[in-house]
């Protein structure tokens, strides 16, 4: 099924009326997680329209951002389809499997082989399980780069709201937790030359594979299309959604500077980020350098 563009909501009375709780307003704008950013991709991707609130990590599914509230979801019964009201969903990868098999979204990779579907999952972990523990941010997700390389930017972008006392100890406590966990994951066991040749290569590969991708659409359709995909089919699949987040996700943070100096020297990620932009994201803020 082709991606819609911009945020056209498909005429289907069963499109429940859904909300994105994104841990900040910033109304028109991206925010720094990239979980968000990937989840809205996928909604606009399916031409589904949305809105969008702070939220909280104390009100959130699971204590995590993203999270979404969809009223009049349909919800499987073993004999039919019925409504519930206000259904709550968390995890951006949980939700985007509850909309799909709701039939909200398309099934982006309904259309790829074995191979593709093998490349496609691994692409994504690469991104979500090796990349974000030293470079990008979920609030519930603590990393290397924005909490430890760059604590005071993050925090009092995190904490903008709290007091500041409580922005000073909860930080504080954030900072310690932080410290613990990447130390116990493996991440804080190496050192910062290390983490930045990590974080080099992944971002390589993807530049790598971006410029076959494009190659590969100007000579199928013999010319540029505009926006290209990761895998370089006609269509999207769910790791552009995670890539075009996490780009996104560094190119606007100030707390990662590093991370953006990186994907700054690769022009075609540049070039394919910006394409999903004006193509999906007309309404939305671009970054600026």
């Amino acid at each position: 099924m082709s991606a819609t563009k911009g945020g056209a909501q498909p005429g289907d009375d069963t499109t429940p009326d859904i909300t994105v709780f994104r841990g900040w307003e910033d109304p028109g704008r991206y925010v720094w997680s990239p979980y968000v950013i990937k989840l809205e991709a996928r909604l606009r991707f399916g031409g589904v329209r949305y809105g969008v609130a702070r939220g909280s990590l104390k009100e959130a599914p699971k204590g995590k951002i993203p999270y979404v509230e969809c009223r009049s979801a349909p919800v499987s019964t073993s004999e039919e389809i019925r409504a519930e009201a206000n259904a709550q969903l968390s995890d951006s990868t949980l939700i985007i499997k509850a909309l799909s098999g709701w039939g909200v979204v398309p099934d982006l990779n309904a259309v790829l082989g074995p191979e593709d579907r093998a490349k496609d999952l691994a692409l994504r972990a690469l991104l979500e399980e090796k990349l974000q523990l030293v470079a990008d941010l979920s609030p519930a997700r603590k990393t290397w780069e924005r909490w430890m390389q760059n604590y005071y930017v993050m925090r009092d972008h995190v904490l903008q709201d709290a007091p500041y006392p409580v922005r000073a100890i909860v930080g504080l406590l954030i900072y310690r937790k932080t410290t613990a966990t990447l130390h116990g994951q493996g991440t804080g066991r190496f050192a910062p030359e290390e983490i930045a040749l990590f974080r080099l290569e992944i971002w390589e590969a993807f530049s790598d594979l971006l410029r076959a991708s494009k190659e590969k659409m100007r000579k199928d359709a013999g010319e540029d299309r505009g926006a290209f995909w990761v895998l370089g089919g006609d269509d999207p699949t769910e790791a552009d959604c995670v890539l075009f987040g996490f780009i996104v996700s560094v190119l606007i943070c100030t707390a990662a500077p590093d991370s953006q100096n990186v994907v700054r020297d690769f022009p075609i990620l540049l070039e394919y980020a910006g394409c999903i932009h004006d193509r999906y994201f007309p309404d939305y803020e671009k970054w600026r350098f």
